[in-house]
């Protein structure tokens, strides 16, 4: 992999037909890209639990919709925590890995009163996605995923509902036409 290729920091879109509940009108954020493969989390997809069914501690902390949100197909049976961060500083914090753009992952096992007064907004995940060496390239090349700028506040929008448009839209050009693609084109 050519190092300019490198996603980490960047959102996949699904391209319309790309399968499966967890990516149809996905939006992965790359956490981490490298010739080894790839992993990242679908911000748009909220399951149907609090936070509080796995974590109590950390319910009054997350936002809006207070949900856990699937990452991906891999690793159901464990939780990651992504926060903004609220100073470029905040990373010093115990308990708190800064990625990118003022983007982190905490530790789920730290107090939250540790964490908390370092970060503007809290999500978390159970599960991620993941592609081995050249596996997502190869997504790519065969049209399955859009890539596009992502914004810090990306992962925190309060209807998740609305990202994979959102996200599209902004994008411009033939991307910011295909936010209106009707779920069944049949029925168009």
């Amino acid at each position: 992999m050519n190092p300019s290729t490198n996603l980490a920091g960047r959102l996949l879109v699904a391209a319309p037909g790309t399968g499966g509940d967890v990516f149809h009108r996905g939006v992965v954020l790359v956490l981490h890209h490298d010739e080894d493969g790839a992993h990242g989390l679908v911000l748009n997809k909220p399951i149907e639990a609090d936070v509080s069914t796995v974590l109590p501690a950390w319910q009054e902390h997350v936002v809006a919709p207070g949900r856990l949100f699937q990452g991906g197909p891999v690793g159901l049976d464990t939780a990651l925590g992504l926060v903004r961060l609220e100073h470029d500083d905040a990373g010093e914090a115990l308990g708190i890995l800064p990625l990118f753009d003022r983007i982190g992952v905490i530790d789920l096992d730290a107090p939250p009163e540790i964490v908390v007064p370092h970060v503007s907004a809290v999500r978390v995940f159970a599960g991620y996605s993941g592609w081995s060496s050249g596996q997502l390239e190869d997504e790519l090349e065969a049209g399955a995923w859009f890539v596009v700028d992502a914004r810090p506040g990306d992962p925190f929008v309060p209807v998740p509902e609305i990202v994979w448009s959102m996200v599209l839209r902004r994008a411009g050009g033939t991307l910011a036409w295909l936010a209106t693609y009707p779920e069944d084109p049949r029925l168009n």
